[in-house]
């Protein structure tokens, strides 16, 4: 048999037989399937006589009886030259053989393509949902080694270029190799089916993969920006040590970052990523604002330092004020300001010494250190100063209510009567959640008012409590009516 050219005499065609090799569950195989396009048909030979004579050669076939001129076509172990059965089988057999191996290479190539969106999904998607997709990748990777394997049994079962290939033998190969085909195909649709479901997945890892490098990049930009910021505050001899350290704890940070998502997953270095973002920006705007915070804790040493001696004077007016409540006052009415000048000194002179603190932490640029000293040098001063302003507020307001009570009492029924209206606005009778506590407030101013007609020195200070607290419920009530109406409509 004359073989293809350039390829040994009686070598098979591609693909070549891949018995004995073992392949990976799952993983996709490298054959690159081809179709076969040389002529494989052998041609008959005929033996060259020694020396020809046409005149003998004339007379010895004239001699031979006619039945054996087909045999001498047919002898030698060659092909017959017109065609017949297992020509015809063979044909077909390979027909269905490149057939299959198209099948073969279509369901290679869909197991690759969709190989990467599995790894995609898996990179940066570890929701139960990713699991089930990858498991589901797994199942079908077997369900492809099976049907390869069959083909691969199917291509190595039979030589379709063999020169005794029987009918039969034809007939069989073409039948296993169709079937072969048929199931790569059932397998390639079961793949596709599966390809389609994964668009949700799919589209959401693509998504947070278009938002790595770009997070990434944002996060180092910050970095270098809290960098710069820092050397900008050293030059203004401004130092930032803590800002300094918080930069260094960045670093270990930004190596994984370098390292990449291959390493420490999509997800993971998008968050870290986010943080170190975040970090990098919180120093840098800190950086930037510490020449201006520099600046303002040194005008708040002067001004709290200013207010400390202004408190300083007005505590040693308290004393005066409290010799008046008790000399025209009942004691209920000073008894809880006997210890304001006491407590006014004693703050004021720990927010010196807090303040002393301050300016040696500025001195030594301890900036946190500072301004937390100063906003407890800030408490001091307000607490001694409503102290020492409500010695003074007590008095006025004693002194007012002693002259002429009737304006405290006007207040308040004021308050009530306006309560009472808006409670019967609309209705025949007040709703009982609102009439009793307004009832009960009338009576309780009756009895206050009853008090200042007590004795020589009344308890002024307990009436003004009590008309206070009327008109606290009297509010109260209004705003329940109009909360529960507004909501109504």
């Amino acid at each position: 048999m004359t073989g293809t050219p350039g390829t040994p005499s009686g070598s098979q065609p591609y693909p070549p037989s891949t018995a004995g090799v073992r392949h990976r569950p799952g993983a996709p195989r490298d054959h690159i399937v081809r179709r076969d396009t040389a002529d494989s048909t052998p041609r008959a030979t005929t033996p060259r006589a020694k020396t020809p004579s046409p005149l003998r050669d004339t007379a010895l076939l004239l001699a031979l009886p006619l039945l054996v001129l087909p045999l001498a076509f047919a002898g030698g172990g060659t092909r017959r030259w017109f065609g017949g059965r297992a020509e015809s089988q063979r044909v077909e057999a390979q027909a269905a053989k490149d057939a299959a191996a198209e099948a073969f290479y279509e369901l290679d190539t869909a197991q690759r393509d969709l190989l990467i969106a599995i790894e995609t999904i898996g990179a940066v998607d570890d929701s139960a949902e990713a699991r089930r997709a990858v498991d589901g990748f797994a199942a079908l990777g077997r369900r492809i080694d099976e049907a390869s394997h069959r083909y691969i049994e199917a291509v190595d079962a039979q030589d379709l270029d063999r020169d005794d290939l029987e009918a039969s033998v034809a007939v069989r190969a073409r039948t296993e190799l169709t079937a072969a085909k048929d199931e790569l195909v059932r397998v390639k649709q079961e793949l596709d089916r599966f390809g389609s479901s994964l668009g949700p997945l799919l589209g959401k890892a693509e998504t947070q993969l278009a938002r790595l490098a770009p997070a990434v990049e944002r996060a180092r930009q910050e970095l270098l920006g809290a960098s710069n910021a820092l050397d900008a505050v050293r030059e203004k001899r401004l130092r930032a040590d803590d800002l300094a350290a918080r930069l260094a704890t960045l670093s270990p940070e930004l190596t994984k970052l370098n390292q990449g998502a291959g390493q420490h997953g999509v997800a993971a270095t998008l968050e870290r990523a986010e943080r170190v973002r975040r970090e990098a920006a919180a120093i840098r705007a800190e950086a930037e604002r510490l020449p201006e915070k520099a600046t303002e804790i040194d005008r708040r040493l002067v001004s709290l330092g200013t207010r400390a001696q202004a408190l300083t004077t007005r505590a040693g007016q308290v004393e005066p004020i409290l010799s008046e409540l008790r000399r025209r006052f009942t004691a209920a009415c000073w008894q809880d300001l006997q210890h304001v000048p006491e407590q006014a000194g004693e703050n004021v002179r720990q927010a010196e010494r807090k303040l002393a603190e301050a300016r040696s932490a500025r001195e030594a640029q301890r900036w946190a250190d500072a301004t937390s000293l100063l906003s407890t040098v800030r408490a001091l001063l307000s607490t001694t100063d409503e102290a020492v302003s409500a010695a003074g507020d007590r008095l006025n307001r004693l002194n007012a209510v002693q002259k002429d009570p009737r304006a405290e009492i006007e207040r308040a029924r004021f308050a009530l009567r306006d309560a009472q209206r808006l409670a019967m606005t609309g209705r025949t009778a007040p709703e009982p959640r609102h009439a009793r506590p307004l009832d009960d407030a009338v009576a309780r101013l009756d009895r206050a008012i009853a008090t200042l007609d007590s004795g020589r020195h009344p308890d002024y200070w307990h009436f003004l409590t009590e008309t206070e607290a009327v008109r606290e419920t009297a509010s109260r009530v209004v705003s329940q009516i109009r909360e529960e109406r507004g909501s109504a409509h």
